[in-house]
């Protein structure tokens, strides 16, 4: 990806360095359930801490220590992308949002070390990137980085724009009413309709990254030869279907919550291809 020339943004929030500790507070049937419950929160737009909060047993507070150990040179550059690749989709969705006679506002995107208070709740580093549609914030420990890399063999800096992207899509879902249409259509549902609306849900996110994607190249040619291949490896890596044959060795569809492999790899691709928004109704189609 060609990046290294592209504007910084200035929506970075750094707090690694600031380790926050639940002090208080017991998970009820914890260990391996709470465990199998952050698994399948963890990826892409849900925090998990929103499901695991049912499972708490008495009050708990947080605590946050400072630390001063230095970046090394690696984590410096790796932060000087994600700053280009929030910068790239603010204009991006600026633009867009303009042509729809709308004004983009610009969520902040929070780098932390282990563990993160937000205003969805506590999450720890384990559970992977998240969007809080209450603070209008993303969270991510870059060390996911190294676990999309060897634990899902999809390495690449495409690969990394693509989980920024995605979280990104999750804003403009807040930002344009979908979320909270989806959350309040979600009350009175069985657990299964309800997991279908939060596929729906992550996969048209995953159009709305390949929809940036597309803008990106076109406007700023930040293509190179291999990444939208890195993209749908990355895509294909953390697709439900794949994940549960890793962690339980067997595939329950109806249990899924962002939608199997092909799926997503799909709505990438669509929104890659098209480059419009109203491409990705996954709401409405047919067919996911």
């Amino acid at each position: 990806m060609r990046w290294r020339t592209g504007r910084r943004s200035r929506n970075i929030e750094d707090r690694r360095g600031m380790r926050t500790v639940r002090k208080k507070g017991l998970l009820k049937g914890g260990g391996v359930g709470a465990i199998v419950i952050a698994l399948v929160a963890m990826y892409f737009g849900v925090d998990p801490s929103m499901l695991l909060r049912g499972m708490q047993g008495g009050p708990s507070t947080s605590t946050t220590q400072v630390s001063n150990k230095p970046l090394s040179a690696a984590e410096k550059q790796l932060t000087e992308f994600v700053s280009v690749v929030l910068a790239d989709t603010e204009d991006t969705w600026n633009q867009l949002f303009k042509q729809m006679g709308q004004q983009y506002q610009e969520p902040k995107l929070v780098l932390f070390s282990g563990a993160v208070q937000s205003a969805c709740g506590f999450a720890q580093a384990a559970m992977g990137p998240f969007y809080c549609p209450g603070d209008q914030k993303m969270y991510i420990d870059l060390s996911f980085y190294n676990d999309l890399k060897h634990r899902h063999n999809a390495p690449g800096d495409f690969a990394q724009a693509y989980v920024i992207a995605h979280e990104v899509g999750h804003h403009i879902q807040t930002l344009l009413g979908i979320s909270q249409k989806v959350h309040k259509a979600k009350r009175g549902l069985s657990k299964t309709e309800a997991n279908t609306l939060s596929v729906r849900q992550e996969l048209q996110a995953d159009c709305l990254a390949g929809v940036w994607a597309n803008h990106a190249d076109r406007a700023r040619n930040v293509i190179e030869e291999g990444d939208v291949e890195e993209a749908l490896n990355a895509a294909t890596a953390i697709g439900d279907d794949r994940l549960q044959q890793q962690s339980q060795g067997r595939i329950v569809p109806e249990s899924f919550t962002h939608g199997s492999s092909e799926q997503r790899v799909r709505w990438f691709r669509k929104g890659l291809q098209q480059g419009q928004v109203d491409s990705c109704n996954t709401f409405a189609a047919k067919r996911l």
